[in-house]
């Protein structure tokens, strides 16, 4: 008899491909990597406009849980569709399995006890909402980088407005196909009047103050 898949497998596999599959349970669990990384792990979801500043902000942040001690990952949305999610376009069908994919690999993070980072502009707040259902509601920060689309026209730094407003490029996000804000995020960033360090420092402030980045082990001590 096959092992039962996970409850909270993102996506349900047909009937006769589920039956040819065994779920292996780890030796090492989560828990177990936590304790030995000394901090929890959980998903940083950036959303925004392209331009708004989730890769920037997200590397940003790194760089500071990195110096501190912490294990950390980013995944960019344009790194990612250079590998991963190559084979895929920006129609809705592709952005759906674009971000599908992402929440797995976070998933995987998560379990090797990392703090991932995310900045993909995830423009669908049912995409965000399937995200945070397969990750998991505890470990999903979804952070709303807020700059109007203005703004984000005036960087422009990989020229892609100029290009959508020329009709060169088709469905982009804030021009030909829209972006839904968050209608709940944990925070809500205002990249466009705030200086990057600032930024992350609410950001930082934040985990500080929810007790995300209390360590592992001290988590373990005082569930026991």
């Amino acid at each position: 008899m096959h092992a039962s898949t996970p409850d909270n497998a993102c996506l349900a596999l047909p009937l006769r491909q589920a039956d040819k599959l065994t779920w292996h349970q780890p030796s090492v669990d989560r828990l177990q990597r936590e304790h030995m990384n000394q901090h929890k792990s959980f998903v940083l979801w950036f959303t925004g406009l392209s331009g708004a500043g989730k890769s920037t902000l997200s590397h940003y942040i790194e760089r500071v849980l990195h110096k501190r001690g912490y294990r950390t990952y980013v995944l960019d949305g344009d790194n990612v569709r250079h590998g991963l999610c190559s084979d895929l376009g920006f129609s809705i069908e592709d952005r759906h399995e674009n971000i599908r994919r992402v929440s797995e690999v976070c998933k995987l993070f998560l379990d090797a006890g990392n703090i991932v980072l995310t900045a993909f502009i995830s423009p669908l707040q049912e995409d965000r909402e399937k995200a945070k259902q397969c990750i998991g509601t505890q470990d999903f920060i979804e952070i709303y980088c807020n700059a109007d689309i203005v703004v984000c026209e005036e960087r422009d730094p990989k020229g892609l407005y100029k290009q959508a407003r020329a009709r060169l490029i088709g469905n982009f996000t804030g021009i030909s196909s829209p972006y839904e804000a968050p209608i709940n995020p944990e925070l809500v960033i205002n990249t466009a009047d705030w200086p990057l360090a600032e930024c992350a420092e609410v950001v930082l402030d934040y985990l500080e103050s929810s007790g995300r980045l209390i360590t592992a082990q001290k988590s373990c001590l005082n569930t026991r």
